[in-house]
């Protein structure tokens, strides 16, 4: 018997498929995909393609989903496969049976229902009766491609009118009541016959991520509460589990849209109309925990979008606190503020485009928010609010499971807490003579500089393991101090034998699960790093503060030995990596002779 379609989306959609395939297959981001080398045909230039819900080969044809995927790939059977993948995301495979069947087969009559009854919503917008609902949407400014794109349409004025035309098809009451169409007048008594949920509203259809319509929302018209309604739940339709706009957001965000979580209906409509074609919402709700992961399906970065108000602030740290446990390497958030007063409808009336992109260009990363989130819940007008607010970026950092992120986070927040509340010092004179006469300076400590310099080095390729394959050579040949720079520089070279993961937050996480997580918390846990280890330095930066530290590392008699080799491979070769490794190593010994072996960091 067939597993039911419901299962088999939920399970797809809880296996993360560039993390499933990456396994086996060297990955290396490019632009919101991930590609590497076909595993099903021998090939040298990548050509394998991997999305957020399937992968495909432009050169031999393989495509498919993480089902396929592991049927291919391990030669199991479809049945073998998909316990396999629902072993790993902790959901139980459906036993077959006859009750389970019925219940696909009223899944498949429901899907029918609302697909017909979508259908007589939009043909009343075009009646005489629906006249008022189609002005209403031509002055929120929304053209008439955007109306059938939504499937916008209008609930009738005539009580029971949805029942008697759909009855013409042979849908029956009883499955207007299963789809949520039409409700008993009174829960209580059977008898009291049955009334429309939707009635003289605008409809939305609610789609899942297939596309199919599972539910409605109405708007009334002039005044009257509530202003909007949502269908109940039922077989079809998890409110929860459900992101207004979610069909087309996937297909933008497959395109490259930006993934924006907004509040309503309108929201989502007027900016897919102005081309923002990654905008959802949740249904009436705070931001569930599903909503969440769904959102995660489409990017690893999504843009929540809040009201510039107090509301739009608890929002944000609620948002926060739901995220921050579900985080790990690779998967975060940015939040964005609309201006006071506005939505992002009345936005894009007023400022057009430009007006909501200057909103998305200001997006704070979560991990820059957790210092305000933190000094909005505890103030910090007072030395008892800023110790209170310091406590709240510990706990808030501490939600975050992933013990490497954690740490980075906690020092990422705590470097921005003490920047803002460092006492400033007296200047001129004043601040002169307050200071104590300086005593004789004390020699570094050669061990600590040499730790110290190994620490920059491991913490550049880190965050910037692309570099990995140019230096590896330089890499082994370096002594590193005994402890975690060794079992690093160990586990990096292994790394790169076997092609790694190139991306750093895959690696590191690669490298916490092999039991490294201690070493990296060490390499990022004391602040002074140089600029060169930071995530948004340059490839070229990067590797100019890589090669430094090893100049500072290897010593001169080693890098004059270095220098000699690289001229005889590149007399040899006379091939362009070669030349570039003659340069690094001469910059690095004409650094060390020039006397920066003092230095520890670089600015």
């Amino acid at each position: 018997m067939a597993l039911p379609p419901a299962f088999l989306d939920e399970l797809r959609a809880r296996t993360p498929l560039p993390a499933l395939i990456g396994r086996k297959v060297r990955l290396v981001r490019n632009g919101r995909q991930w590609k590497g080398c076909c595993p099903f045909h021998n090939e040298k230039t990548p050509s394998f393609y991997v999305y957020d819900d399937h992968f495909h080969c432009f050169g031999c044809g393989a495509h498919g989903d993480a089902i396929s995927f592991v049927m291919r790939a391990e030669g199991a059977s479809f049945p073998e496969a998909v316990e396999r993948l629902a072993a790993e995301a902790g959901i139980e495979v459906p036993k077959p049976s006859r009750e389970a069947a019925a219940r696909e087969a009223r899944a498949r009559d429901l899907h029918a229902v609302l697909a017909a009854a979508e259908a007589a919503f939009r043909r009343r917008l075009r009646l005489p009766e629906g006249r008022a609902a189609l002005d209403y949407l031509r002055r929120r400014g929304l053209t008439e491609e955007t109306i059938a794109r939504f499937g916008l349409g209008w609930a009738g004025e005539g009580r029971g009118a949805l029942a008697a035309e759909l009855k013409a098809e042979g849908i029956e009451p009883a499955q207007l009541v299963a789809a949520g169409l039409m409700k008993p007048r009174d829960p209580d008594d059977p008898r009291s016959g049955l009334v429309d949920l939707f009635f003289q509203r605008v409809i939305f259809p609610i789609r899942d991520r297939r596309g199919r319509t599972v539910s409605f929302g109405g708007r009334i018209l002039g005044e009257g509460q509530p202003k909007y309604v949502n269908g109940p739940e039922t077989a079809l339709f998890r409110k929860r589990h459900s992101l207004y706009g979610l069909d087309l957001a996937r297909e933008g965000a497959f395109r490259g849209a930006a993934v924006v979580a907004v509040e309503g209906y309108m929201d989502v409509i007027a900016l897919h109309q102005a081309g923002f074609a990654g905008a959802v919402a949740p249904l009436g709700t705070a931001l569930t925990e599903e909503q969440l992961e769904a959102l995660w399906q489409l990017s690893p970065e999504p843009v929540l979008c809040f009201d510039g108000d107090a509301a739009g602030a608890r929002a944000a740290a609620r948002a926060a606190e739901l995220a921050l446990p579900r985080l790990r390497p690779g998967r975060s958030l940015r939040l964005a503020t609309l201006p006071p007063g506005e939505d992002p409808d009345t936005l894009l009336q007023r400022q057009g485009r430009r007006g909501f992109e200057a909103v998305l260009a200001a997006a704070r990363r979560l991990e820059d928010a957790i210092l305000g989130l933190a000094r909005d819940a505890k103030g910090d007008a007072t030395p008892t609010q800023r110790a209170a607010a310091k406590e709240e970026i510990l706990r808030l950092c501490g939600l975050i499971p992933h013990r490497a992120l954690a740490e980075e986070w906690r020092r990422h927040a705590l470097d921005q807490f003490y920047a803002a509340y460092r006492p400033r010092r007296a200047a001129g004179p004043a601040r002169a003579a307050s200071r104590a006469p300086a005593g004789p300076r004390l020699p570094p400590d050669p061990a600590a500089a040499r730790l110290e310099r190994a620490r920059n080095l491991l913490a550049i390729l880190l965050r910037h393991p692309l570099l990995l394959p140019e230096v590896v050579e330089a890499l082994a040949a370096l002594d590193m101090p005994e402890g975690s720079c060794a079992r690093l520089q160990a586990a990096l070279l292994s790394c790169a034998a076997q092609g790694g993961a190139l991306d750093s937050a895959l690696l590191m996480d690669q490298l916490a699960r092999s039991g490294l997580g201690d070493a990296i918390a060490w390499v990022f846990g004391t602040p002074g790093l140089c600029e060169a280890s930071r995530p948004e330095a340059q490839p070229g930066e990067a590797l100019d503060g890589w090669w430094h530290f090893f100049g500072l590392l290897r010593g001169e008699a080693e890098l004059v030995a270095d220098c000699a080799e690289a001229k005889r491979k590149l007399v040899e070769t006379n091939h362009p990596s070669a030349q570039q490794r003659l340069i690094r190593l001469t910059a690095a010994l004409a650094s060390l002779r020039a006397g920066e072996a003092g230095q520890t960091s670089m600015t």
